[in-house]
C-alpha cells in the first residue's frame, strides 16, 4: 500500500512545517513506513485532490486525512495494533488532553516563536515562495519583516515564560505523556523542531529541563528529527 505524506519544504530541503513534524512522528511512533513529498509555500496545487489547502496531507493507500490532529485520529482509529499516540485505554482521556496541548501549542506557543524566528524562516524559503511569505506574514503583523527581526531578542526573551507549565511538568517526569511519548509530545516537539530547522536562535538554553526533554526527543525513532538540515544549539 503507497503511504505519502505531502509536507511543507524550504531551501536545502528544509522540512520545517512544526504540524508535518507532528505527522512524521506519530507515523515513526506506529510503525508504518511512510514517503515525504516535498512542497513550498505556493505548490498547493500538489494537494488539490485533498480539498484541503494546507499541509500536511497524507495519502494511506485509498484514504485521505488532513490537518495534523484529524491526521493522528485516524492512524490511531485505523492502526490499533501499533502503540497508541494518546495513551488513554480507549476510555479517550488521553486524547482530550492532548487536544488540550493541541490547543495551547497552537494559540501560545506557536505565535511567541514565531514572533521570534520570522525573519529567519524567511531566509530558508524556496526562492518561488519568497514574495508569498513576505506579503501575507507582513499584512498579518502590520509591520516589515526586518522590523520583527530587530526585535528578535526582545521576542526570544519572552519564551521562558511560555515555557513555564512545561518545564514544570518536566521537572517530575520525562515525558509529557507520562511513562513514554505520547502525541501530546509531538505536537511540543513539532513547535521546537520547526525553530531548530530554520533558526540558530536559541529557543530553550541548554540546561533547561525543556531543552534536556528535547533531546530525549530528537533521539526517538532512530533520531528522525536528525535526518533533516538543522541547526544545533
Amino acid at each position: 500500500m503507497t503511504r505519502i505524506l505531502y509536507e511543507l519544504t524550504g531551501s536545502e530541503n528544509r522540512r520545517f512545517s512544526p504540524y508535518c513534524w507532528r505527522t512524521r512522528m506519530a507515523l515513526a511512533h506506529k510503525g508504518l513506513a511512510c514517503q515525504y513529498e516535498p512542497c513550498g509555500f505556493t505548490q498547493k496545487d500538489k494537494i488539490a485532490f485533498s480539498g484541503h489547502q494546507s499541509y500536511p496531507v497524507l495519502v494511506d493507500g485509498d484514504a485521505v486525512a488532513t490537518d495534523s490532529w484529524d491526521i493522528a485520529c485516524y492512524l490511531d482509529d485505523n492502526y490499533r495494533d501499533a502503540p497508541s499516540l494518546f495513551n488513554d485505554g480507549g476510555d479517550g482521556g488521553g486524547r482530550a488532553m492532548a487536544y488540550f496541548i493541541n490547543s495551547w501549542t497552537d494559540t501560545q506557543l506557536h505565535p511567541a516563536i514565531l514572533r521570534t524566528i520570522i525573519f529567519d524562516v524567511y531566509k530558508h524559503l524556496l526562492p518561488e515562495d519568497t514574495d508569498y511569505f513576505r506579503t501575507n506574514r507582513e499584512a498579518r503583523f502590520k509591520c516589515t519583516l526586518e522590523e520583527m527581526a530587530a526585535e528578535q531578542d526582545a521576542r526570544g526573551g519572552e519564551l521562558p515564560r511560555i515555557f513555564a507549565p512545561l518545564r514544570n511538568l518536566l521537572t517530575r517526569q520525562d515525558w509529557i505523556g507520562g511513562a513514554a511519548p505520547a502525541y501530546g509530545d509531538y505536537i511540543v516537539f513539532g513547535a521546537l523542531q520547526w525553530a531548530r530547522c530554520v533558526s540558530p536562535y536559541p529557543i530553550v538554553p541548554p540546561g533547561d529541563p525543556v531543552h534536556e526533554w528535547r533531546g530525549r526527543m530528537i533521539a526517538l525513532h532512530d533520531g528522525l528529527a536528525d535526518t533533516v538540515p538543522h541547526y544545533d544549539y
